[in-house]
């Protein structure tokens, strides 16, 4: 009895020190499950799209599409959440981005179907599937944020949202390696990828049930009945005195980034075509390759991010979201530049890891200073608001593309390097931190 009494002792202690609540605990394991969907997919999408027939505009504009949804999902997704309890409104989430890898999967079969006289082409189910895939990471964006805040202390809001990074980020590092083994066994890209595809199907399926029927709803705090518009612009007018420069830097940050972001894979893999022959496992080509560098620059972030975010706690958020704005805003000028070698290229995805360091102490930072039950809403105007700004960034990127490769990643870093140096010399600390 004593040794199974030492035993719970040790395993709270642990949920302790990492802040798992129960519910905490719940809501990671169901973001371990759709990032592993995600991330096993959508790094991967730009070159389905480009095999289905997809130009560089036309991935450009997929890029910009999903800013868009990054931008119209979060507020009402958050609202919702305040509203109905994060239960609810995470289940429905989950469902829908469930039907949305399913889309993606049975996409090049819909492309063969016409409709009346008229043949869409294949790569439009991947723009279709593509609304529904991100209601979870988008829509339940505020749900998850307001779940941490009600279950941890004020102190220890980037260890918690470090505890549910990790989870996230696990999938971020299994998803793309455990796809380019698949890749790498199959006869085709094409093949290989609706398998891939079916595994995510799977995995989402599993965690809208488990996390409806896990998570304990009782401590969820409900706010008042959404009032339209005026409410939106009074949460951004609103917003707290923390978030002002935190906002310009990320909007700058996040545009740079995402100029560029969906041609990482066309660009390692068309551009640079670095493959690699590792012991045992034999040559792997360029697709492949990538899924396993991803899988470095994850494991590089899960090794980093807990440390960084107790580290947080004695020199405060700025210096650590700081850190991570860099390595975002310098990664792409880096990689245009890279030799075709795999091994320089491996340490480029590794020091890239280290952008996720910053990632809980962001999130720390916007929803720390909301009130108790507004969590959702001042998650969701931040990012509606960012995110709305950021959406033609890779409609330009694929333009910039079109022209030149080095072009578009070279101003990509200059205006992230544009946004980290604001929010260094403009940036405040968070209460809680200082």
């Amino acid at each position: 009895m004593a040794q199974e009494q030492g035993t719970l002792d040790v395993f709270g202690a642990f949920r302790q020190f990492l802040a798992l609540e129960r519910d905490v605990l719940v809501l990671s394991v169901a973001m371990l499950a759709f990032s592993l969907s995600f991330q096993m997919t959508n790094r991967y999408l730009p070159q389905y799209l480009s095999v289905l027939g997809a130009g560089a505009g036309i991935i450009g504009l997929y890029g910009s599409v999903g800013n868009l949804i990054s931008a119209a999902y979060p507020y009402p997704g958050g609202a919702l959440s305040d509203r109905i309890g994060s239960r609810l409104a995470l289940t429905l989430f989950a469902v829908l981005s469930t039907l949305g890898f399913g889309i993606w999967l049975v996409a090049p079969e819909l492309g063969a179907l016409p409709i009346g006289e008229l043949v869409v082409p294949a790569w439009i189910w991947i723009f279709v599937g593509l609304f529904f895939s991100q209601s979870w990471k988008s829509f339940g964006l505020g749900a998850t944020f307001a779940i941490v805040k009600q279950d941890v202390t004020p102190d220890r809001l980037a260890t918690g949202f470090a505890s549910t990074e990790t989870f996230r980020r696990i999938g971020f590092l299994l998803g793309p390696t455990l796809a380019a083994g698949i890749l790498a066994l199959s006869t085709g890209f094409v093949t290989g990828f609706q398998l891939i595809l079916a595994v995510a199907v799977v995995l989402a399926a599993t965690a809208t049930v488990a996390q409806h029927v896990l998570y304990d709803a009782s401590s969820d705090t409900l706010g008042t009945q959404f009032e339209g518009v005026s409410q939106l612009i009074a949460d951004l007018r609103d917003l707290p005195e923390e978030l002002k420069p935190l906002l310009v830097g990320d909007i700058f940050v996040r545009f740079g980034n995402g100029m560029v972001y969906a041609f990482f894979v066309i660009v390692f893999v068309q551009f640079l075509e670095v493959g690699a022959t590792l012991p045992v496992v034999g040559r792997l080509a360029p697709e492949a390759l990538f899924g396993v560098l991803l899988g470095i620059e994850m494991a590089v972030a899960l090794v980093s991010m807990i440390p960084v975010s107790k580290l947080a706690e004695r020199v405060g958020l700025k210096p650590v979201i700081g850190l991570g704005y860099f390595v975002y805003a310098i990664f792409p000028v880096l990689l245009i530049n890279a030799p075709e070698n795999a091994l320089v290229v491996g340490v480029l995805f590794a020091f890239s890891g280290l952008r996720f360091a910053g990632l809980p102490a962001h999130k720390a930072m916007i929803v720390g200073p909301a009130e108790q039950k507004a969590g959702g809403r001042v998650t969701g105007a931040y990012y509606l608001l960012r995110n709305t700004i950021v959406i033609p960034s890779a409609a330009l990127g694929g333009w910039l593309y079109g022209i030149s490769p080095e072009l578009a990643f070279g101003l990509a870093t200059v205006v992230g390097l544009l946004g980290t140096g604001y929010y260094f010399v403009f940036g405040k600390e968070y209460g809680a931190y200082a």
